[in-house]
């Protein structure tokens, strides 16, 4: 790790717990600021650049896959830990997919936080023990699975706003022209994510675009 302290932004939507992460890391990583919703976290990171988030997996809005896909429009190398008390495995799969670099759980010691801070910074990548297995069965099983048949995995619907969003319509336009809300359309895109392996919206379009699907 490098001797240069990294700098964080923590971003939970419980205060004392943000309070308590900041005591625990006390001089070993340098706290640049904190945000509890994902709009004030896109903002912080843009503002304060840090060479790490700390961020919580479940927060009002869309947590922290919310972050992280809005936060890669603006700054597409950010690094992102995530910090949860959750240790359920789709929980740790979403925001590895979603782009973070690690996942520890709230039971971290602080010093043990502080290294995987800076070696998150430094580019490696940090999980907890027992969670690393999820993510190793996941992208294994991940590369066995042929891009073509994922197609029939989708509903004629999730197929129709695959499309539209290959051919770079906004949600709202999506909804319009289908008929549907554009949280039914944020859903349905949500689904096709999952299905089809995916972490982001960007990701999205260039596969449909690989295969044509316009």
């Amino acid at each position: 790790m490098s001797a240069e302290r990294p700098s964080v932004v923590i971003v939970d939507d419980h205060a004392i717990f943000r309070a308590g992460v900041k005591a625990e890391l006390g001089e070993l990583v340098e706290v640049l600021g904190e945000a509890e919703t994902v709009e004030e976290a896109v903002r912080a990171i843009s503002e304060l650049e840090p060479d790490v988030v700390l961020l919580d997996v479940h927060m009002p809005g869309g947590g922290g896959v919310r972050v992280i896909e809005q936060v890669a429009q603006s700054r597409p190398g950010q690094r992102f830990l995530a910090l949860s008390v959750s240790d359920d495995p789709e929980d740790v799969i979403a925001i590895v997919r979603a782009g973070a670099r690690g996942y520890v759980t709230k039971t971290i010691t602080g010093e043990e936080l502080a290294d995987a801070v800076g070696r998150v910074r430094d580019g490696d990548a940090v999980f907890s023990p027992r969670l690393a297995g999820f993510v190793l069965d996941a992208f294994q099983g991940a590369t066995l699975v042929s891009s073509e048949p994922e197609l029939d995995q989708l509903t004629p619907r999730e197929q129709e706003v695959l499309r539209l969003i290959a051919r770079g319509y906004a949600y709202k336009e999506i909804a319009r022209r289908l008929g549907i809300s554009p949280k039914t359309v944020e859903h349905h895109v949500s689904s096709v994510l999952r299905k089809l392996q995916l972490s982001s919206r960007h990701e999205l379009t260039r596969w449909a675009t690989d295969r044509r699907i316009v």
